[in-house]
């Protein structure tokens, strides 16, 4: 687990710890078998980003939660591993629309190969993910179905922006729909194929939201906060790229969150000035908008912490609520 999600192996039962690592290596294994093709250049595009590695915070969920029920059923592996794909087939879609040259360091597949050839191998392993949903089963399919549709609605209100409503409420909405409901789902299937009864699964599909946007949110408070790039990409990505997260939205709402410099910089969209960029950056970094937002992180992770509480008691629980705090402390 702890090349998952550095810091965390410090926190958790080592019990725990240990049983998520070794499913944390079986996913790794499946995932590279899941998106082999006879086809060469679908064989090496489709694992190009297996091979880049990431946190796989959604398999990672799936173990956790499982392991308040029989975390040994083999239906969780193949239900970590279609979560997976599933998020691995919208970075190659991501990546197209964005026009992204990199993705966790390394060439996208859009730079490397072209945007069609990266839509088509999103679609082969939404394809391959579809098929480890069909042999888990017809409820397996139908989430997988919803969480699909959910994830869409989340990025086309992300592309099409708020439309004259408030953009905190549309930001924060956009982001459950488009990170939260996988993680959701990934608690979801834990429970699920772990044997726990339906008002268990239910609360961990609750605390699978919470802490599925304290996760988002905490990632684009580091794209900001951190001088080391703890979120994968250099500080202020987003700000260079015009992308509107928490901190900025806040910013630009309330005239005590940030100054009136700040609030003229972030109007302009993408900064890709560097003296501009690097004096958004600092303001950014000094303003009450960045610390709105961390209180905003610790909300969701203590509304998760509280549906995790009604779990029955245990390492596996703990380990729930101990997740929570080290998304909430990631951000200072």
């Amino acid at each position: 687990m702890a090349a998952s999600i550095p810091g965390l192996s410090d926190l958790v039962d080592p019990g725990v710890r240990d049983a998520v690592a070794a499913f944390l290596t079986d996913v790794e294994t499946e995932l590279r078998a899941a998106v082999t093709s006879p086809d060469p250049l679908i064989d090496e595009a489709a694992a190009h980003l297996v091979r880049a590695g990431g946190k796989r915070f959604r398999p990672l969920t799936v173990s956790l939660c499982a392991q308040l029920g029989d975390p040994t059923r083999p239906e969780l592996l193949s239900a970590a591993v279609l979560m997976e794909l599933t998020h691995l087939a919208t970075l190659y879609h991501d990546d197209v629309m964005d026009e992204a040259p990199l993705r966790r360091g390394a060439a996208s597949a859009n730079s490397r190969w072209s945007n069609r050839i990266a839509v088509y191998v999103g679609d082969f392993l939404l394809a391959r993910a579809a098929q480890m949903a069909a042999g888990l089963g017809d409820e397996a399919v139908r989430l997988q179905a919803r969480t699909l549709a959910q994830l869409v609605r989340g990025q086309l209100a992300e592309t099409v922006g708020p439309r004259g409503g408030d953009p905190i409420r549309h930001h924060l909405g956009a982001v459950e729909d488009k990170t939260a409901s996988l993680i959701a789902t990934s608690a979801r299937f834990g429970g699920l194929f772990s044997g726990l009864p339906a008002h268990h699964v239910e609360t961990l599909a609750e605390y699978g939201t919470a802490i599925g946007i304290a996760f988002q949110l905490s990632d684009d408070l580091l794209d900001i906060a951190s001088e080391t790039a703890q979120s994968g990409k250099t500080p202020g990505t987003d700000l260079r790229e015009g992308v509107p997260t928490l901190p900025m939205l806040y910013a630009l709402s309330d005239p005590s969150a940030g100054s009136p410099r700040l609030r003229e910089l972030l109007s302009k969209g993408p900064l890709t000035d560097d003296e501009e960029h690097a004096e958004a950056l600092g303001l950014l970094r000094e303003s009450a908008a960045l610390k709105q937002a961390r209180e905003t992180v610790h909300g969701y992770a203590e509304a998760a912490r509280t549906s995790a509480r009604s779990l029955p008691a245990g390492p596996a629980r703990r380990a729930l609520e101990q997740l929570c705090e080290y998304i909430a402390d990631r951000t200072g």
